[in-house]
């Protein structure tokens, strides 16, 4: 899940395998064209000159999908039945053809819906019991697919961040055996300071979280030590999110189904309200403030606490097919038309839920109904735009990003189109509605040859481009482009900025902050006839032009050298 914490055009990215030959900009103010990377063999559509986004088509794509009557678009509901129908007649009107090589508009993603009925959480510290209760204290839930999952009397564990990086040399399960145990956790990474009490930019990017800071990886790694249970201590600064996100968890939860029935992960899952760790780690006779900051060194060692957790969880479970859906528009050069620039960006949100003032839909109006709107509307000017790109553009609505990224994992283990040849994925996740801004933010900026097209780009549009100013909140691994970085996609994530035209200092954070607070994963995320929907069309704009220009380019970009991700690329295009 990602959080839309930023904000402004939270969440757009753009993924890219592109083909990044070298291309010339021309620059707004009528700059002579420049070089963008390694020397073009083509001029470059200067920006102005592409086919403008129309901000009222956007509107009533995010006015129908957000409304009441697709209850919030839920997988395997009427809601999603309503979604995929709307998203592929646009599909169709837009002039694009199915995007599924067997003719269909959709790709089956088989799923299953685990809606787990917790117990109270019992800590027990010899004969003294604390009891925790679902929703105010703890969110709890299994990932396996079995009718009930039990805790009984399991020893619980502080292993710090649940951190094992060999090649920082940190390892924060040395000397245990976490088989059958209960280990909690901090969240993000390791904060690990240099000498002048600053984010030390060695170990573990700084400032900047890595996937290690990841609560995904967390679970992952606490299933692959042999832990029964697996639980992450809430803070809302290192979390990016408030407590409020953390219940919304909760209900059902789909997971890709594995053939082992999801036996490999622990059996339970979840997150502790800080307030209460604060009281386990007393009862405990440990401080938890000193136990975090011990926990930022390599020489941490895990600390039992002393004490035992139990929990049941009775599930009920259904088994659905839900939907990617695809179009295509089939590049114009018979040389390069099979390889592909694919646009994503997830349909789903949380369906219908516990009531807030009344209110039981979440609508997903901004989160993410602005970008599904987008998408439709740059499919429409992939079409209208001379000359036709040279390689195929894909429109791919995923499903079950809410459920943790879900579509985008299936696409990335069963793609349509071969990954080597997958040239560039743009995704599109929460939109801005507020207005124009003159900057643009490049989260995880330095990462591949694709900060180079964003860069010409913004300049063609007089904006600024920034580094990301929350490193620390991991926004690179919060969206669908994600699951295609970590198959070998170069990945640039593009955040719309804070600086509103015409708009005082520090407004833009203001909206950030009230959006968190008041909207953000809650029913009151809603369509808003007072939006200013110019910042969304000239940001979607510039996506497209970037997916264009990428579609038009000479070679494919590179990852930057030293990127996490650039092995696994070289060993797909190797491949070929």
């Amino acid at each position: 899940m990602k959080s839309f914490a930023r904000f402004a055009l939270v969440g757009v990215a753009l993924v890219a395998l592109v083909a990044l030959g070298g291309l010339s900009v021309a620059a707004c103010g009528g700059s002579d064209p420049a070089p963008v990377t390694r020397g073009a063999d083509t001029a470059v559509t200067p920006l102005a000159d592409l086919p403008s986004i129309d901000q009222h088509r956007v509107q009533e794509h995010i006015r129908t999908l957000s409304s009441d009557e697709f209850q919030g678009r839920l997988p395997g509901t009427a809601g999603e039945d309503l979604t995929v129908k709307y998203i592929s007649e646009q599909y169709q009107a837009a002039g694009l053809e199915p995007g599924n090589p067997d003719g269909s508009w959709v790709q089956k993603v088989p799923l299953v819906g685990i809606t787990g009925k917790p117990s109270a959480l019992t800590i027990a510290s010899g004969a003294q019991e604390t009891t925790l209760t679902y929703g105010d204290d703890m969110i709890a839930w299994t990932r396996q697919v079995a009718d009930q999952v039990t805790l009984d009397a399991s020893e619980m564990i502080f292993v710090g961040y649940g951190v094992e990086a060999p090649e920082f040399n940190w390892d924060d399960y040395k000397d245990i055996d976490a088989t059958g145990k209960t280990l909690v956790m901090l969240v993000n990474d390791p904060a690990v300071t240099g000498a002048d009490g600053q984010p030390d930019p060695s170990v573990f990017g700084g400032p900047a979280m890595t996937y290690y800071g990841r609560w995904t990886y967390k679970y992952e790694k606490g299933a692959e030590k042999g832990a029964a249970g697996v639980l992450v201590i809430h803070e809302t600064g290192p979390a990016g999110y408030g407590w409020n996100v953390v219940q919304g968890f909760g209900g059902e939860r789909f997971d890709l189904e594995t053939p082992d029935k999801n036996m490999n992960r622990a059996k339970v899952e979840g997150w502790l309200h800080l307030d209460r760790a604060r009281e386990l780690f007393k009862s405990a006779g440990q401080d938890f403030d000193a136990l975090k900051k011990a926990a930022a060194s390599r020489d941490f060692t895990p600390v039992p606490l002393g004490t035992t957790a139990s929990i049941s969880i009775d599930n009920t479970m259904r088994r659905i097919e839900s939907q990617n859906v695809i179009g295509k528009l089939t590049g114009a050069d018979a040389t390069l038309k099979d390889e592909y620039v694919i646009y994503t960006g997830h349909w789903d949100h949380l369906g219908t839920g516990n009531a807030v003032d009344g209110d039981t839909i979440y609508n997903g109006a901004v989160d993410n109904a602005t970008g599904i709107g987008a998408i439709i509307e740059i499919a429409r000017a992939f079409k209208q735009v001379q000359p036709q790109p040279k390689r195929s553009i894909l429109f791919l609505a995923v499903t079950a990003e809410e459920q943790g990224l879900l579509g985008s994992e299936y696409y990335g283990s069963n793609p349509l189109y071969p990954l080597s040849k997958t040239v560039a994925n743009i995704n599109i996740d929460a939109m801005n509605p507020y207005g124009r801004t003159s900057d643009l933010v490049i989260v995880g900026r330095g990462a591949s040859e694709l900060d180079d097209y964003a860069e010409a780009a913004a300049t063609e549009q007089n904006r600024t481009v920034k580094a990301d100013p929350e490193p620390e909140k991991g926004y690179y691994y919060r969206s669908d482009h994600f699951n295609f970085a970590k198959v070998g996609v170069p990945a640039l994530y593009a955040d719309g900025g804070v600086e509103y035209v015409g708009k005082p200092a520090g407004w833009g954070r203001t909206k950030m902050d009230e959006h968190t607070a008041t909207r953000y994963h809650q029913p009151s995320d809603e369509i808003n006839d007072e939006w200013d929907l110019s910042g969304l069309a000239e940001d979607a704009k510039f996506f497209f032009a970037i997916g264009y220009r990428v579609a038009n380019a000479a070679e494919m970009p590179e990852w930057r050298e030293g990127n996490e991700f650039k092995a696994i690329r070289d060993k797909s295009l190797g491949g070929q």
